[in-house]
């Protein structure tokens, strides 16, 4: 009998340690806070506009601590856990706001970010832009635990630091000027794909904000009716499945292209040694499954060309199309040329061999014929 109390003490205790409404705030003061998130007056609206820009400059300088800076301030969450939580609590009348307002500020930022893109005399694809063009299933989950975090620190009596980690792991407004890029540089995969990922988090983070609503047991705004959240339950799995989807298969294709670039790294390392010849150069297409492999140093006999070429298949490269490439190769270079070419102190355009001073010989000489031919061409006009 004692042992059967002690196991139900301490499973009671476990239920406590991961009850969510051990520590929940008054339901009233749960739905206000909810509430002036969801505004896009006053305050958030100047907020929108602030992150808006911050975001933007910071995609464009490929600025890691200016994107978080716009993650954190960016009021774009608060419609998104408003919407969740008013389809769990049946408020209609919050749950219509709250997309208008969603709606505003996804034009608002899609036409700022555009606008700034348009007129920015940089349009590099930076790192940091194009991180946001191929969500994979990972940013799935990322966007599922984000936002079960985000709504259960919203729930509680005392505020955390937990929203704004949320903020930073589930980014918001990144996608949507990335969006912006793309429109302001006419690359609809660019705008497609940074909006994928923008629905993913904002879908996956309202979903979890009603999942944990539910699960608080606040109460109903309005009755529900039994029907209508069968209708609602269904559109929602399959909206999960045209979300979750494409991801998985962005996922795979990442994995695909890690697994063969980790490959061909192993087939270089351990099959391209030689004494007197060394890689200039590698190239790999892995859309069109090639890779090119310049030499520098001693021609290698054809039988140890063919042996390259055949082990290939070890490395699980057997798809791969493999191009030993000899014609920099020569007779006459020391081994301090062939380390310097290696390095590439000296350049290599497929025919000729040149020095950095002579490589930028000959593309100001380009843009001096490329200025004449412009001169000419307004005179002929």
């Amino acid at each position: 009998m004692e042992e059967k109390y002690k196991k139900q003490s301490n499973l009671r205790k476990i239920k406590q340690i991961f009850s969510l409404r051990l520590d929940m705030a008054d339901e009233e003061q749960i739905e206000e806070g909810i509430i002036n998130g969801a505004n896009l007056y006053g305050t958030n609206m100047c907020i929108l506009i602030f992150s808006i820009v911050i975001a933007s400059i910071g995609l464009n300088m490929n600025s890691v601590a200016t994107i978080i800076g716009a993650m954190l301030i960016s009021p774009l969450m608060g419609p998104i856990i408003a919407i969740g939580y008013s389809i769990a609590t049946n408020n209609m009348k919050l749950a219509k706001t709250a997309m208008v307002n969603l709606f505003l500020q996804i034009v608002i930022a899609l036409i700022a970010s555009t606008i700034y893109f348009t007129i920015s005399p940089i349009k590099t694809e930076t790192s940091e832009i194009l991180n946001r063009v191929y969500p994979t299933i990972w940013d799935v989950l990322i966007a599922i635990l984000g936002g079960l975090a985000g709504i259960v620190g919203i729930t509680r009596k005392e505020k955390s630091n937990v929203i704004p980690g949320v903020s930073i792991a589930t980014a918001l407004m990144p996608p949507i000027c990335t969006a912006g890029f793309g429109l302001a540089t006419g690359n609809i995969e660019h705008f497609a794909g940074a909006m994928y990922l923008f629905l993913i988090n904002s879908f996956f983070i309202g979903l979890t904000a009603s999942i944990v609503t539910k699960i608080l047991k606040i109460k109903q705004k309005e009755k529900s009716n039994d029907k209508k959240d069968v209708y609602i339950k269904v559109a929602v799995a399959l909206f999960c499945i045209v979300m979750i989807v494409p991801s998985v298969i962005f996922a795979f294709n990442v994995a695909h292209d890690t697994y063969i670039r980790k490959n061909v790294d192993k087939y270089m390392d351990s099959e391209f040694v030689f004494d007197n010849t060394k890689v200039l150069k590698t190239n790999l297409d892995i859309k069109n499954g090639t890779l090119r492999v310049v030499l520098i140093g001693q021609k290698l006999k054809e039988e140890d060309i063919n042996k390259l070429l055949e082990r290939k298949s070890e490395y699980g490269l057997l798809e791969t199309t493999v191009t030993i490439d000899e014609s920099a190769i020569g007779e006459n270079f020391t081994e301090d040329e062939i380390n310097k070419i290696v390095e590439k102190d000296i350049y290599y355009d497929n025919t000729t061999f040149k020095t950095q001073e002579n490589q930028k010989i000959d593309e100001l000489e380009k843009e001096i014929q490329a200025l004449k031919a412009e001169i000419n061409k307004m005179k002929n006009e």
